[in-house]
């Protein structure tokens, strides 16, 4: 089976189709999106569209609850507030109803699939070896897929107790040793935040279990114009291209 793989799209429809049109390219048999299709950029709508044209799997990030009023934003920052402000007043009934459908988390025979972590689908970062070490002892997954923080990466736990955070190079196939536990982050299509502009997404094949992750150019100039137009924060604009 091979899947391709996304998280935080983030309204970023120009991120969204360079990423699908590349993705194409694998033949992937299924897609799976690990939530945050909405919130920070210009096309929510039309993202989530695109997204259910897909036909896969898809569940729920912080933004999309906070779109449809199912999550307290009071603890956004300033500009997540404003963005998801903005995105709450144009999301169409359609969208908002597809929202609601959204599970917190897939769990499949060759993986648990959640936006932020296992123990909080919703909210929880995973950023270090602490918190990764922490929800390996307390979840028995062998293979957790997660986005939230856009930022690619992989937590490695081998049988003998060895941990360790790994870098996901681009185009470099990672393979997944069943006897090791793993903690595989996406990355982010619409708004990377690991220094690299380019939207991410990921290839998973189950036989033999293998990663890829993906890096692409689009047209940042585009979506920073069309969130001009819309009034929304100059500063989530300029940090489209600086990959922050």
């Amino acid at each position: 089976m091979r899947y391709a793989i996304l998280s935080d799209v983030h309204g970023n429809l120009e991120a969204l189709e360079t990423v699908l049109a590349d993705a194409g390219r694998h033949r992937p048999d299924a897609f799976l999106c690990l939530g945050d299709t909405v919130g920070y950029g210009p096309n929510p709508n039309e993202c989530a569209s695109r997204i259910r044209e897909l036909g896969g799997r898809t569940i729920a990030g912080n933004h999309d609850r906070a779109a449809v009023g199912a999550l307290d934003i009071s603890a956004f920052s300033p500009l997540a507030r404003a963005a998801i402000e903005w995105t709450i007043e144009v999301v169409t009934d359609e969208t908002r109803r597809w929202i609601m459908t959204l599970p917190d988390r897939l769990e499949d025979p060759d993986f648990l699939a959640v936006h932020g972590s296992p123990r909080d689908p919703i909210e929880e970062y995973i950023l270090d070896l602490p918190t990764s070490l922490a929800i390996f002892s307390e979840h028995p997954f062998s293979l957790c897929l997660v986005g939230h923080s856009h930022v690619p990466g992989a937590f490695v736990l081998k049988a003998d107790g060895t941990l360790s955070a790994r870098a996901l190079p681009d185009g470099k196939r990672m393979r997944l040793a069943s006897s090791d536990r793993h903690i595989v982050n996406v990355g982010s299509v619409g708004q990377p935040r690991d220094g690299d502009p380019r939207a991410s997404y990921l290839i998973l094949e189950t036989e033999p279990l293998t990663a890829t992750l993906h890096r692409l150019s689009y047209p940042i100039a585009t979506t920073q114009e069309k969130m001009a137009a819309h009034n929304l924060p100059a500063q989530l604009s300029q940090r489209l291209a600086l990959g922050r």
